[in-house]
């Protein structure tokens, strides 16, 4: 599997370019949707997902702001989180 950055980026990309599905390691993959709207995809056990801007949260308002905010989750672990375009590896 590619590194989780790249894989992070090039999901986000897609996301974000409201692309109906994003291709990895020659597969395609379709992004799915929460009945809240909120953009996701899974991949081998990692999920990607969008900023739910509705949520009260800070990270809602920058959504709601216009920031392009996705996180990636692994069970209910945040490995990490890309904010307009730059990666952040989530530590606890």
């Amino acid at each position: 599997m590619e590194n989780l950055k790249e894989l992070s980026l090039k999901i986000y990309g897609a996301m974000f370019e409201n692309k109906k599905k994003v291709e990895l390691e020659e597969h395609e993959y379709s992004f799915q949707k929460f009945s809240s709207g909120v953009k996701y995809l899974d991949y081998f056990g990692y999920r990607f997902i969008e900023q739910n801007r509705h949520k009260k949260s800070e990270w809602g308002k920058k959504a709601r702001e216009g920031h392009k905010i996705m996180w990636v989750i692994k069970g209910r672990r945040y490995l990490s989180q890309i904010f307009d375009g730059k990666y952040k590896e989530l530590k606890k």
